[in-house]
């Protein structure tokens, strides 16, 4: 069963922006910007180091903001990026932000990316 999403003609470019503020959902979209084929993915398969109630809210943030479809199935949750919907929309927009994310991220001496 999808859980509810807005349509994009009701997705609102400052609550992508509010829901992008926060590292660990800039950090999952760019994980799923970066998979082309737009493959749906469980939930569980992202390494977000914070609480179980924490993830909840993060992924609530991402569907709420219209960003994300997610299903739930059984015992899991499963996500996909609306990466069509926003490209029609917001040309390019996902693709920025998803590189922003991808040089923030720390590389293996701890240093940000630059």
């Amino acid at each position: 069963m999808d859980l509810p999403v807005p349509p994009m003609a009701e997705v609102d470019l400052g609550q992508v922006f509010r829901a992008l503020a926060d590292p660990h959902r800039r950090a999952v979209l760019a994980e799923l910007a970066a998979d082309p084929s737009d493959t749906e993915r469980a939930c569980s398969s992202f390494p977000m180091p914070v609480a179980k109630s924490t993830k909840t809210h993060h992924w609530r943030a991402l569907r709420e903001a219209g960003l994300i479809v997610q299903r739930d199935a059984g015992n899991g949750t499963y996500v996909r990026l609306r990466r069509a919907e926003f490209e029609q929309r917001f040309p390019g927009l996902l693709d920025t932000v998803a590189a922003l994310a991808r040089a923030d991220q720390p590389n293996a001496t701890g240093d940000a990316r630059r």
